[in-house]
């Protein structure tokens, strides 16, 4: 069963290309594993949250910023290593 990565994000604020990207990105890391789902806000709200297997592992709004760093990245991708680990 693929592991569910849920991404809250400003849709107000134009960010979807931005989580366009990520799903891509992670979706090449962890080919066929992974259930991606964005949700773009109507209003302006400037985030951009990352939920792995409902637990919440990145926060634009928490002072994360974008995943625009490969440490960014890495640390989503431990994340989900360790979700898929337990199963």
């Amino acid at each position: 069963m693929a592991l569910a990565i849920r991404v809250v994000y400003c849709g107000a604020c134009g960010y979807k290309p931005k989580y366009l990207a990520l799903k891509k990105k992670l979706e090449d890391e962890f080919p066929g594993r992974l259930d991606i789902c964005g949700e773009g806000t109507p209003q302006v709200t400037g985030f951009f949250e990352v939920m792995v297997a409902g637990k919440l592992v990145h926060s634009k709004k928490g002072g994360d910023g974008y995943v625009d760093t490969e440490v960014k990245f890495l640390k989503l991708v431990a994340a989900i290593k360790a979700a898929l680990a337990q199963g």
